[in-house]
């Protein structure tokens, strides 16, 4: 399956200015998978290490590590030759290691000429939590994201669809209605299936969403089962309860989270932790309310007013044990998470093309979805589950900001009306 992250390491590895490059992200996206398959088809040979699988490994980086040491071993290890430049040598599940993390900065200064590409579904954590240093300026960071909905739909052979809706999104012509019938066919079929690299594989060859959520539970499960592996005992059972009521507060009409909803009493306090852990780990992430829209949205934020969006669509809709034909048919019981989970979905989408969200609200409570920086210009973003797009409070930031133009995501097709970009929920790729 094509991933966006492949045309990255290709520059990477063209790149006079290389460094060793670490590439985060949650558990399941397909952090090896992509590096491996990349591996295979740009290099003479790949040298894979994976520190959770052979716990032994970590033995040979407590004995020293430098390149001129190392480099010998590992060709050892990996029962192949590692040349300079033609072989890629990968570390995977590395923040089991810290010295192999601290191990890349002597790479990067002595030996650059080694290709080297770790992996690391915790890393977040283990860097934050840990007391090892670092090599801060000597390494390439990347996090790789779910497929989103453009990756999503190649997996199912719509390329010819998706480049009709780059074209018009591009032009502001609707498409042939057809073709955005089947485009929101698709939306919905990604809010069911998510970006989980399995799910969408299985999805594209069975079209079975019983096989596909029994893999969706199978993914929640190890992500509790790193909540106890990786975090303080005292952590756990918080972490637990804060993930569990994410979900429960993107059914409400307001989306913005609240500590109390997690328990009866609940403090930021008593739960601030367990939320950085659940972003640090990639599994959430945090959208701030910006109190105005000027640059920089970061001087801003309001650190007290957010947001929480969770990774993927198809773990969410796992997670609140969603059935695929409610989904599919949106039906009329699923009331105010239709808003949540297709704020949940731009969110996704937005992040995995490289923005910082934030949120807008003013004073007497008139509220934009998303607030992002496209282009240098500071753009408000509306977010409406079906095809009904009265914006009262758009029309307000409009009026407040003048911006230089809104976009609205909906059901609708195509448009450009009175300063509003109106663009198909599915077409949320592109922007």
């Amino acid at each position: 399956m094509y991933r966006k992250i492949t045309a990255f390491l290709e520059e990477w590895k063209q790149s006079e200015h290389r460094k060793p490059l670490v590439l985060q992200g949650a558990r399941q996206v397909g952090k090896t998978y992509s590096v491996l398959e990349f591996g295979r088809t740009h290099y003479e040979n790949v040298a894979y290490f994976n520190f959770e699988t052979s716990p032994k490994l970590a033995e040979t980086f407590a004995e020293n590590i430098t390149p001129d040491y190392l480099i010998p071993i590992l060709s050892h290890i990996a029962g192949q030759t590692i040349v300079k430049e033609k072989t890629l040598i990968v570390f995977d599940e590395v923040q089991l290691c810290e010295r192999a993390l601290t191990a890349l900065k002597y790479f990067c200064e002595d030996a650059p000429d080694y290709h080297i590409i770790v992996a690391g579904s915790l890393l977040g954590v283990a860097v934050n939590r840990t007391r090892f240093s670092f090599p801060v300026g000597k390494v390439d960071m990347k996090t790789l994201y779910p497929m989103d909905i453009e990756e999503f739909m190649l997996a199912m052979g719509e390329d010819a669809l998706v480049e009709k809706i780059k074209k018009c999104f591009l032009t502001d012509a609707p498409m042939p209605s057809a073709l955005h019938d089947a485009a929101m066919l698709l939306y919905r079929q990604y809010l069911c299936v998510g970006g989980m690299p399995e799910c969408v594989m299985q999805f594209a060859e069975t079209k079975d969403h019983v096989l596909v959520r029994h893999t969706q539970d199978t993914i929640l499960l190890s992500y509790l089962n790193d909540m106890s592996k990786y975090n303080n005992l005292n952590e756990i059972k918080k972490t637990r309860l804060a993930y569990d009521n994410i979900t429960v507060q993107l059914s409400k009409k307001n989306t913005r989270f609240q500590y109390k909803l997690i328990k009866k009493g609940g403090r930021a306090s008593e739960f601030e932790n367990a939320i950085e852990w659940l972003c640090l780990s990639g599994i959430v992430s945090q959208v701030f309310r910006v109190e105005r829209a000027r640059k920089p949205l970061e001087n801003y934020r309001d650190i007290d007013a957010f947001k929480i969006y969770v990774s993927d669509t198809g773990l969410l809709a796992a997670k609140k044990d969603l059935s695929a034909n409610d989904l599919l048919y949106m039906v009329d019981e699923l009331g105010d998470f239709k808003g949540g989970l297709a704020e949940n979905y731009v969110n996704v989408q937005l992040t995995a093309n490289g923005y910082r969200t934030y949120y807008w609200e003013s004073e007497r409570g008139a509220e934009v979805d998303f607030v992002i920086q496209r282009e240098g210009r500071l753009i408000p973003v509306e977010v409406k589950s079906a095809d009904n797009t009265k914006a009262k409070s758009l029309k307000v930031y409009m009026d407040t900001y003048k911006p230089d133009y809104a976009i609205k995501l909906s059901a609708k097709n195509f448009g450009f009306e009175g300063g509003k970009k109106t663009v198909p929920l599915y077409a949320a790729f592109c922007i």
